[in-house]
């Protein structure tokens, strides 16, 4: 290859790898904010929630639905346990 058609190359290359990056992020902007607060349900779906985490929480499973902060404090008054990660307890500021 000379080195035009290597410079073109690379031209398509940055062109591309340009591109990509603003679908990634036109697809961030796009994505709904995270939820506040975070209830894991139970494997069956029908037992009482498992947890309440703050939303973002990294140890959040698939089994989540994101909630209101009024419903999040509801739930722990209520007997969910708080996740031992993020302590929402404290946040919410429901102490044990």
């Amino acid at each position: 290859m000379s080195q035009l058609a290597d410079f073109e190359c690379s031209r398509r290359w940055i062109a591309a790898e340009q591109r990509r990056e603003e679908e990634r992020q036109r697809g961030a902007a796009a994505r709904p904010p995270a939820p506040g607060w975070v209830i894991e349900q139970a494997l069956d779906g029908h037992s009482p929630a498992v947890y309440v985490h703050i939303g973002g929480c990294h140890m959040t499973g698939k089994r989540c639905r994101g909630v209101q902060r009024d419903q999040a404090l509801r739930a722990l008054v209520d007997g969910v346990d708080a996740c031992p990660y993020c302590r929402p307890g404290t946040e919410l500021g429901v102490l044990d």
